[in-house]
């Protein structure tokens, strides 16, 4: 299969239009258009509907678009290996960080430490949700992931790493025992919470059902910057893993309490393709944020 073409189509889908992807590929739209056609050709199948308003994809040129994303990520790794091969590990690597959890506490570390042991090996750190991060690793995006949960997951592996207790973070102290708060009083806590498709909110809110109650959210808050403002201005209180809890707040001028009776917990997991092996920058960069954890886990 001539991989020009597969390229050739992923950006027609992309610019939804033959005539844009002839102008953004520098090829005439006739030959472009004989590149689709030789496509549809070879799998016997119609690939993309053509309408005044440009063209979208059939389920087969759905179906062939993720493999393409797929064939030309493998095609590009091997290009890499072998242009690499004998020296240190080089090229990009893609890691996802779930936002409000320890990777927030090792971003940073990552950072500088694939900067100074893998001078080579360009670092991209993207924050998002779970679910987002997990459709790029399916789909050859990004390499790994630190994300909450443990699967199981189609298209995607999860390595277990660590488990996290939550806190109370920033609620006045209620006389109640030292350190601890019991769920049955954060009924009545104003909290600033992410929105119900992050996994600490889904946690906390099924410990909250379980023991027949509702959180008082006054608050969904996406950003950390603005979770951060809003704790320090007392507009509420929040529920994070201590590690994400000391990478983003001042913890040292709020009060923060562990989550008891009972207790809640979540599961951090590094997550990768369970079809696409790790490049061997990917598989160095994978080792050094174990390395991290590791470390952390120590302090």
């Amino acid at each position: 299969m001539d991989t020009r073409r597969l390229y050739s189509f992923i950006k027609i889908v992309d610019a939804g239009s033959i005539t844009r992807a002839a102008d953004i590929l520098h090829i005439a739209q006739p030959a472009l258009s004989q590149q689709l056609s030789a496509l549809e050709a070879q799998f016997g199948q119609q690939l993309l509907i053509r309408s005044k308003r440009g063209v979208a994809p059939t389920e087969a040129g759905r179906a062939l678009y993720r493999h393409a994303q797929l064939i030309l990520r493998q095609v590009d790794l091997a290009h890499a290996a072998v242009e690499v091969s004998g020296r240190a590990p080089a090229g990009s690597v893609s890691v996802g960080l779930a936002p409000y959890s320890m990777g927030a506490a090792l971003a940073l570390p990552l950072l500088r430490s694939v900067r100074e042991r893998y001078p080579d090996i360009l670092l991209h750190i993207n924050e998002n949700f779970g679910g987002v991060i997990s459709e790029a690793i399916m789909t050859g995006r990004m390499d790994m992931a630190f994300i909450y949960g443990a699967g199981p997951l189609r298209g995607v592996q999860f390595e277990p790493v660590r488990s996290e207790d939550l806190y109370l973070i920033g609620a006045p102290t209620d006389g109640g025992e030292a350190g601890e708060v019991a769920l049955e009083e954060l009924a009545e806590v104003p909290l600033l919470l992410p929105s119900r498709i992050h996994t600490i909110r889904q946690v906390v809110d099924s410990a909250f059902q379980q023991a027949a109650l509702r959180p008082n959210v006054v608050g969904e808050v996406e950003s950390a910057l603005t979770l951060v403002n809003a704790v320090d201005a007392d507009l509420g209180a929040t529920v994070l893993p201590w590690s994400a809890a000391r990478a983003i707040l001042d913890v040292r001028a709020l009060t923060v309490r562990r989550i008891a009776h009972p207790v809640i917990r979540v599961q951090l997991s590094l997550v990768t393709s369970d079809s696409q092996p790790l490049s061997e920058p990917a598989l160095a960069v994978h080792d050094l944020f174990l390395e991290l954890v590791t470390a952390f886990d120590k302090e």
